[in-house]
C-alpha cells in the first residue's frame, strides 16, 4: 500500500517514467501539477461530489454549466480547473469506465482541453494565477499527450482494467462492501463519506 509522502513520490516516479518512455517534452511545473493532481484525487471525497443521491462524479456538462453560472471569476476558475482535472484523470486512468456511458473518451478529452484553454486567460484577471497560465496552456495544447502519459501511469500502478478502480468505488458507494473498501485502500484510495449513493455520469 502506498501512503503519505510516498504517494507523491510514487506518482512522480511513475509520471517521469511514462514521460521518458513516450519521449514527451513537458515543463517541470506541468509535471509537478499533474503529480499533485493525482495525489489530490486519491481521496475519494475529492473526486466525488456530495449530493442528495450520495457521492457522485458530476457530469462534465454539469460542471461546465456551473462554471458559466458562477457568481464570481474565482468560482468560475475553480470549477473549470476541477472540470479539466477530472477530465484528464478519467480519460487517462479510467477510460475503460466510459465504455458503458453515453459519452466516450473523446468527449472527456474535448471538455478537458477546453476547460484548460479557458483557464489560460484567467491569469490576466488574477495576479496569483499568472504562474499557472503556462501550465494550463501546456495542458490544453498537449491534453491527449498527457492522457497517454496517465494511461501508462495507470498500467504501471495497476489502476487499469484488472483492478478497475472506478468499478470498485462504485461497488463500495452503492453497497458499502467492506471487501471493495479494503481493495481501494490497497490501491492507495481512501473511501470516505457514506456509501450507498447512486452513480451518475
Amino acid at each position: 500500500m502506498i501512503t503519505g509522502m510516498d504517494l507523491r513520490e510514487h506518482f512522480r516516479a511513475s509520471v517521469a517514467t511514462a514521460i521518458a518512455n513516450q519521449r514527451v517534452e513537458a515543463e517541470e511545473e506541468t509535471v509537478f501539477y499533474i503529480v499533485n493532481m493525482l495525489a489530490h484525487f486519491t481521496r475519494a471525497d475529492r473526486l466525488f461530489d456530495r449530493t442528495d443521491d450520495g457521492l457522485v462524479i458530476q457530469p462534465l456538462a454539469a460542471l461546465y454549466a456551473r462554471a458559466l453560472q458562477a457568481p464570481s471569476q474565482e468560482d468560475r476558475y475553480r470549477t473549470l480547473k476541477r472540470l479539466g482535472d477530472i477530465a484528464l484523470l478519467i480519460s487517462g486512468l479510467f477510460s475503460d469506465s466510459l465504455n458503458r456511458k453515453v459519452v466516450d473518451v473523446d468527449y472527456y478529452i474535448a471538455m478537458g482541453r477546453g476547460a484548460y484553454a479557458h483557464l489560460c486567460g484567467s491569469g490576466r484577471e488574477f495576479m496569483h494565477l499568472r504562474a499557472l497560465r503556462a501550465i494550463f496552456t501546456e495542458l490544453s495544447a498537449k491534453f491527449q499527450v498527457f492522457v497517454d502519459v496517465l494511461s501508462e501511469v495507470g498500467e504501471q500502478s495497476g489502476l487499469g482494467a484488472s483492478n478497475d478502480l472506478m468499478r470498485l468505488y462504485e461497488l463500495w458507494s452503492r453497497t458499502g462492501s467492506v471487501r471493495a473498501a479494503a481493495k481501494l485502500r490497497r490501491l492507495g484510495v481512501e473511501p470516505v463519506g457514506n456509501p450507498l449513493g447512486r452513480w451518475r455520469n
